[in-house]
């Protein structure tokens, strides 16, 4: 028997290693970060046809925020990348419930912000600061669809129970032009790209290879050219396996084809 036992030991002293590395890997968390830039001229958003509540709504230079694309180094505003869940994806670490409340305003006949993102059990607040009424059609697919009319200085909530497996539109239907974006996750990591076209998606697991998906509301996202190299993103998806620190994938050219800005 000590025979036996002195010869397993290196044996379990060497797994026993390795389970433990693996352990405080898995313990570490990486940050992504991006560039999206567009592969083209800059675009300049259209004006938008006010044709409701002209007094008030006409008076704010309203455009198409479908595509807003940085004239100085072309980035790419309000593209969402966000951890994908699906089948054969890991296993993401337990995250507690946030219990945030994010309020999206109908402010100066627009939605603002454009995107929001959220996790299950946090409450969407919609608001109506302006002095004439709105409406907020929220084309949920896993929770309650709702449709409401919002009068001036008023407000209503509303419970996200379940992830949705895509981002949510909002829209307005007195005033079409209006238009946001919902995004439900069971987990913390997404982002969207400010105007500068940066991404920063922090606290993710390392040691992991992790799919993300880009959505991006004038277009899909498929191909792309990241530091001169040609990728294929099928799906919208693309993989990175997370490391320690810092994981930065540098500028993500999309072309201008992909997005249309209608």
């Amino acid at each position: 028997m000590k025979i036996a036992t002195s010869f397993c030991l290196p044996a379990l002293l060497a797994a026993a290693a390795c389970l433990s590395t693996v352990s405080a890997l898995r313990a570490e968390t990486g940050t992504l970060r991006m560039q999206l830039v567009y592969g083209g001229d800059p675009v300049k958003p259209a004006p938008i046809d006010v044709n409701k509540d002209v007094q008030f709504c006409g008076k704010h230079g309203l455009t198409n925020e479908a595509l807003i694309v940085n004239p100085t180094n072309k980035g790419i505003k309000n593209a969402v990348v966000y951890v994908y869940t699906g089948r054969g994806t890991p296993d993401l670490p337990e995250t507690e419930p946030a219990g945030a409340n994010h309020v999206l305003a109908n402010e100066n006949c627009r939605f603002e912000p454009r995107y929001i993102i959220a996790q299950t059990g946090d409450k969407l607040t919609v608001t109506n600061p302006d002095p004439v009424g709105h409406n907020a059609n929220l084309n949920f697919l896993r929770n309650d669809p709702q449709n409401f009319t919002i009068p001036t200085g008023q407000e209503k909530s509303v419970d996200l129970v379940e992830a949705e497996p895509a981002p949510i539109p909002v829209e307005c239907n007195i005033h079409p032009w209006m238009k946001a974006y919902v995004v439900v996750l069971e987990h913390p990591f997404a982002a969207v790209s400010d105007e500068d076209g940066m991404i920063e998606i922090e606290g993710l697991p390392a040691g992991e290879e992790l799919t993300f998906r880009i959505f991006h509301e004038a277009g899909r996202i498929d191909e792309v050219t990241i530091d001169g190299k040609s990728e294929s993103w099928r799906r919208s998806r693309f993989e990175v396996e997370i490391k320690p620190g810092m994981n930065d994938l540098g500028t993500v050219t999309v072309p201008a084809d992909a997005l249309s800005g209608e």
